[in-house]
């Protein structure tokens, strides 16, 4: 299996286990979160190596954290702890149906503090992929300027790269600057997984064909547009396809069903798979993460995946 690394901010998460407002709940369950460390546990409970860079406050959040992705076997060997800065946490409801109310504690947290000092002597040999999301070079200006450099960094080591742009409009200046800096980004990777909605604000076109179409004229390889309960969009050099998507029992919580959608689209990518299996994947991870309560908990082993692939 392949070697992949990757960087952002994990944050513990306290889940509501009573449905209500945030500040009317008194019982929360806690787990971790992270749109790149979900990406991380899903590709290594699918058998291939994952390293995770951040930067963590000495704190025990920072502990729990560690001890987490460790228990999950990510490699965390590249993850430094800062003194003086807190380890960013998040608050999430319960609720029957829809996007729950999310509550974010990372403003001047450890990860927004990361500096390209911080990575420096990283040595990326023996990797074969990268993967980033929107959501990290959004949180500072150090955070989007290290993980720039690690970018050319991983094309410089010959790694293939991928890009979840995964907009979090609140955390930027405004949208301008939102999609300037997530184009210049997506420009410089391989692979890039916009949903629907975000293709039509960074690319400014209505159709999958005309977005996909934007960024292979950029230079990109591989575009694989999220069009929800409907499936996927993927159009390359060569091929364009349509990707059915899975039907699902019920849905429990959509946050992570993006994260569980690029492992899949990744798995794939990195075994080589054709791009239509790559996007099923994809699909059928998305669909099996939006029927669990945490943002991780449901990403499958491999034999859960086929087997849930099977019964389509």
């Amino acid at each position: 299996m392949s070697r992949v690394i990757l960087v952002g901010e994990p944050m513990a998460l306290f889940i509501a286990e009573e449905q209500g407002t945030l500040d009317k709940v008194t019982t929360f369950k806690r787990s971790a979160a992270g749109a790149e460390m979900n990406v991380a546990i899903g590709l290594k409970r699918l058998e291939h190596e994952v390293c995770y860079i951040t930067k963590l406050g000495k704190d025990p959040f920072g502990k729990y954290l560690i001890d987490f992705l460790n228990k999950e076997g990510i490699d965390t060997s590249k993850i430094c702890f800062d003194d003086h800065y807190p380890t960013a946490f998040q608050l999430k409801a319960k609720t029957d149906e829809g996007d729950p109310d999310v509550a974010y504690y990372r403003n001047g947290s450890a990860a927004s503090n990361i500096s390209v000092d911080d990575v420096d002597e990283l040595d990326m040999e023996g990797f074969d992929h990268f993967h980033l999301t929107g959501i990290f070079p959004a949180i500072s200006e150090s955070s989007r300027s290290t993980l720039l450099y690690l970018i050319e960094k991983a094309k410089n080591n010959g790694l293939t790269t991928s890009f979840d742009p995964n907009l979090r409009p609140s955390l930027w200046k405004d949208k301008k600057q939102m999609v300037e800096i997530i184009n210049k980004i997506a420009f410089r990777c391989d692979t890039v997984l916009p949903g629907i909605g975000e293709g039509k604000i960074l690319t400014g076109y209505e159709h999958e064909r005309d977005i996909a179409n934007f960024y292979l004229s950029k230079g990109v390889k591989n575009v694989v547009i999220k069009m929800g309960p409907q499936g996927a969009y993927v159009k390359t050099q060569t091929e364009e396809k349509y990707v059915d998507g899975y039907k699902v029992e019920k849905v429990i919580d959509t946050v992570g069903a993006g994260d569980g959608f690029a492992v899949g689209v990744l798995s794939g990518l990195l075994e080589k798979e054709p791009i239509e299996n790559c996007v099923d994947r994809g699909n059928a991870i998305g669909a099996i993460q939006v029927m669990h309560a945490s943002d991780n908990e449901g990403l499958p082993t491999r034999d859960e995946l086929f087997t849930f692939m099977k019964n389509k």
